[in-house]
């Protein structure tokens, strides 16, 4: 399974020349796609008037099939305010535009989660268009027209700041400091751990128990960067179709630091 970091570096190079706010949130975006099991890829991002005059051309002058209806100037990569993603497949290599494909095994299609996903974050979604859906187009445009755009004008500073708070508020849902009943919960973690440096009882026992529970359809966003922490400190390979408890612990382990201690 390859890592968050190996995951990002192959988006790397199309995340170049974005706006810094569309450059944050597709990465955020690969991140929270990554903890629910659903690696992603940006296939494209900026896009400049050349390259989208050659790919108007394509089916018209060109060879090839009709990929977008949109002249130099006027789409939104023009401007690095979208990108495009596609599913990357376990091989690490692979990428799919398969809508229907379901990888995580979770019951709801990798395609839509990664929608919803995009769409929390503030992406527009290109199936949502009534016209020429482009199902893999993500874009974010302040509320700005491309005649705007092309008139050189800046998203507004008020509306940037805006939409970095939405990102804030989603990286900062599952640090909230632990309730009563958390403290309790954990003293019981604690005491797991301890038996497993004993050899009476191991931590990995207890999670197999709580993944064998009634199973969630996805991974609640609270339990998201635990999740992730978790995978980083080697103690999971996956933390998709977890039942409620298990990601509760999984919350509460790691807002005490377990696994940047990298405990196992």
């Amino acid at each position: 399974m390859l890592t968050l970091d190996q995951v990002k570096s192959k988006s790397s190079k199309r995340l170049v020349g974005l706006h810094p706010f569309v450059l944050a949130a597709a990465t955020v975006l690969i991140e929270r796609c990554y903890v629910r099991g659903v690696p992603i890829v940006i296939t494209q991002g900026l896009r400049t008037i050349a390259e989208q005059d050659a790919l108007y051309a394509q089916g018209r002058t060109k060879p090839g099939s009709i990929v977008t209806n949109a002249k130099g100037g006027y789409s939104y990569h023009n401007f690095g305010l979208a990108v495009d993603f596609a599913l990357l497949l376990p091989n690490g290599s692979s990428v799919s535009w398969d809508m229907r494909l379901d990888g995580n095994n979770n019951q709801i299609a990798d395609w839509q989660e990664v929608v919803k996903e995009a769409k929390a974050l503030g992406f527009e979604w290109g199936g949502d268009w009534t016209t020429f859906k482009d199902y893999p187009h993500l874009q974010i445009t302040f509320g700005l027209t491309l005649a705007a755009l092309r008139a050189n004008q800046q998203p507004a500073a008020a509306k940037v700041e805006a939409a970095y708070a939405v990102i804030d508020k989603l990286q900062g849902e599952a640090e909230q400091p632990m309730t009563a009943q958390e403290k309790k919960e954990f003293e019981g973690m604690q005491l797991l751990i301890k038996a497993q440096a004993e050899g009476t009882l191991g931590l990995s026992n207890r999670i197999t128990e709580l993944e064998k529970a009634a199973k969630l359809p996805e991974i609640p966003k609270w339990a998201l960067p635990a999740c992730e922490a978790a995978k980083a400190a080697g103690l999971l390979d996956t933390t998709a179709n977890g039942s409620y408890d298990f990601y509760r612990m999984i919350t509460i382990l790691d807002r005490a630091g377990v696994f940047k201690k990298g405990a196992k």
